[in-house]
Order: C-alpha cells, then structure tokens, then sequence
C-alpha cells in the first residue's frame, strides 16, 4: 500500500479510542504489566505517544515545511513519559492524548499538503535524511505498533495460565 494523508489520518484518529477501548477501567495489574526487566507496560506506552505528540510528529513537520537554513531534528527522548506520567492516572493520559491527538491532526488537515511538500527532506539526527512521507507514515506505523506491544504485553500475563494452548497463540511466543 503507498501512502496516502487520507487512509493515514483514518488510523491516526482511531488510535485514541482504540487505546481508551483497550484500556480504560483496568485493574492496575493490567496497567503496569510488562514483559520483565525495563520492559514497559501500557502505562508507559500511552505517556510515551503522549511525549511524541508534543514534540516529535509535528515539531518535525513544521522543521521540514520550513526549510530553513536547519532542516535537522532534535533529539527524541524516548524516555521522557517516565518522567512526565508521575503522578497521573491512565484516565487522565488517556484524555490528554486524545486531545493531543485530535488538534495535532486538525493541524495537520489544514495544511492540505501537497505531493511536493511530502517529498521535502529533514535531517534526522540518526537516521540521516528523511522526507516528510517518510515521517508521516512513520507516525502510523508508530502507532499501529505500540498498539501490538500493547496487546502483547498484555496476552503475556497469561502465557503460563493458558496451559497446552500456547502452541496456537502466536502472541504469547514472541
């Protein structure tokens, strides 16, 4: 499939719902599940698309529509959340990046951009030069992935419960 700002924006707008579908009203023993060691639970993935709607998908938009003399990206902390969640709730970084999310696309929506602009370039600080396609769907792809680390992370919790049927549950052996 190539890439278009419609059929992108239909999964960027879903993955709020999505995520507050998935996880609203759990029990903490959902919430904070990981997969051991610094794995990171549902609790951090929210914060963590939290902290990229805030500085990362946009901020890096607006740098490559610029062009400007520095077309080069700051550094993404993808640590940031452990920080910035302290102290919050799952319903209130559930809230938080729905509205995130639903003024950053209205954003993005309004600059109607064209197949030029998507070929812009940005300098990504390790990935070199990247265009403003490439960032767009990476952004869906971003998403759609942290969504099944989600689930993942999840189904795990009952890998050792599930007794013979691991064998047929694909999610609960990678």
């Amino acid at each position: 499939m190539n890439y278009k700002i419609d059929q992108a924006v239909e999964i960027l707008r879903q993955t709020p719902q999505t995520l507050n579908t998935l996880l609203s009203n759990l029990s903490d023993d959902w919430i904070f599940c990981n997969e051991g060691g610094e794995s990171w639970n549902a609790f951090d993935i929210v914060g963590h698309l939290i902290h990229g709607e805030k500085t990362d998908w946009i901020a890096r938009l607006k740098i490559i529509l610029n062009q400007s003399s520095n077309i080069t990206f700051e550094s993404y902390n993808r640590f940031a959340q452990f920080e910035n969640s302290k102290g919050k709730t799952m319903s209130e970084l559930l809230k938080a990046f729905s509205e995130l999310r639903t003024d950053n696309l209205s954003y993005l929506e309004s600059l109607h951009l064209s197949e030029a602009q998507l070929k812009l370039k940005g300098i990504h600080p390790e990935l070199g030069e990247v265009t403003l396609k490439e960032l767009l769907a990476c952004w869906v792809t971003h998403d759609l992935g942290h969504i099944s680390q989600i689930a993942r992370v999840m189904a795990k919790q009952y890998k050792n419960e599930v007794g013979p049927w691991v064998a047929y549950i694909p999610i609960l052996n990678k």
